[in-house]
């Protein structure tokens, strides 16, 4: 069951949903604030407003969740593409008018493109360091000459002291499970990468790695592109 596609939908019938709990395995269960996804470009940090851009050419906004960041996009007049696994979260899309929409995984995509966005902690989508390692591959295959991937991430390190930091992992590897309604979804894994470590494998790969911007909460923005 979409259990974070009907928290969605329901926000957008009546704006009065349930609360959307997100547990997790470091801590105790996280209240969602649903709002969060369909914010307007005046309400973007300053890290999505320099993400957005940054952005140039044909762009895929993976992990486009209801198309806070498409919209915006596409009213800028470019070429943008909603990529999303949700089946419900698309539908809102096309309601809220996002004109090009992808109801997939991002390992089903074939197109090119010159830049992919993955914000809001998007490149977790990748569950692990191992699957960075897989991922980064294939987001280099879909990249048109001169492309780039703009991104954020966090250092979530500071969720940790030293008698519970992880040593059989990266502290950065999560696992997550959305209740909505008192009905639980799957378990699923989200990386938050620091951004040295980022740097280091992404380079493994052929990337250059620029660190572009900072907030006082640890999360930065940083753009790959291909080392010639």
């Amino acid at each position: 069951m979409d259990v974070f596609g009907n928290a969605l939908f329901d926000y957008l019938k009546n704006d009065k949903p349930g609360k959307l709990w997100l547990h997790n395995n470091y801590g105790s269960p996280e209240d969602m604030p649903i709002e969060v996804f369909f914010r307007t470009e005046e309400d973007l940090s300053d890290l999505e407003v320099y993400a957005l851009t940054s952005c140039k050419g044909r762009v895929l906004d993976i992990g486009a969740g209801v198309g806070a960041h498409s919209l915006i996009l596409q009213a800028s007049g470019f070429e943008v593409t909603a990529l999303e696994i949700s089946a419900l979260a698309c539908e809102i899309m096309k309601m809220r008018g996002v004109k090009s929409i992808i109801n997939e995984d991002i390992f089903s995509s074939q197109r090119s493109y010159d830049t992919l966005l993955l914000l809001m902690n998007g490149l977790g989508i990748c569950g692990d360091i191992d699957g960075l390692n897989k991922l980064l591959p294939h987001l280099k295959k879909m990249l048109n000459k001169d492309g780039q991937i703009i991104l954020d991430s966090s250092d979530i390190s500071y969720l940790y002291n030293t008698s519970n930091f992880p040593i059989q992992q990266y502290f950065g590897e999560i696992s997550y499970q959305y209740e909505y309604n008192s009905i639980k979804g799957e378990w699923f894994k989200w990386l938050y990468i620091d951004f040295d470590r980022l740097k280091s494998i992404s380079h493994s790969h052929g990337f250059l790695c620029e660190h572009l911007l900072e907030d006082d909460m640890d999360q930065y923005l940083a753009r790959l592109t291909i080392i010639k």
